[in-house]
């Protein structure tokens, strides 16, 4: 191997532990659990509602079914389930480490509600309140845009301590 190719190889693999150093941590709440012991593949099975109208409540997860994510543990309601997260759980764990989207897009952690969902290009997006959905439906390309170039600079900050307003969750289940 050239020297060159040596150099690129050890900066790829610095810049890549360092963005893993510096990732910020899953929000978990009370319950111990990542989305507040709801199955986060299950969402990507439910049908989903047009923007404006609520969505079906989250499927809470079972504690015999769990996998180890960003610091975390999550919750499933099958084995099915949990098989799918662990073969790529980047593609189901909710977006800004679980926190609200249009929180981030304001330029902070809240929590996210698991209950107060959306999915967009195949990724799943978590808002805190039903007055914040309704805000985030507002202009969704434009919040996800400012969320996106917030993110960069919250994503290293300590993980939201905030319970989820209006919100308890009894999952997982056993």
């Amino acid at each position: 191997m050239t020297r060159f190719a040596l150099t690129i190889a050890a900066a790829a693999t610095a810049i890549t532990l360092a963005s893993q150093a510096w990732a910020g941590a899953q929000y978990v709440d009370e319950t111990g659990f990542a989305a507040s012991g709801y199955d986060v593949v299950a969402y990507f099975d439910l049908a989903q509602n047009p923007v404006g109208q609520s969505q079906p409540s989250g499927i809470e997860g079972s504690k015999q079914f769990t996998a180890e994510h960003n610091g975390a543990t999550f919750a499933f309601s099958s084995q099915e389930n949990l098989a799918r997260f662990t073969a790529n759980p980047d593609a189901f764990a909710p977006q800004y480490d679980g926190h609200c989207a249009y929180g981030v897009s304001k330029g902070g952690k809240v929590p996210g509600n698991p209950n107060l969902w959306r999915i967009i290009d195949d990724k799943l997006y978590l808002n805190i309140t039903k007055n914040v959905v309704g805000f985030w439906e507002e202009d969704i390309p434009a919040n996800l845009d400012l969320a996106e170039g917030n993110w960069a600079s919250i994503e290293p900050k300590a993980a939201s301590t905030s319970t989820i307003p209006q919100f308890s969750s009894a999952a997982p289940v056993n």
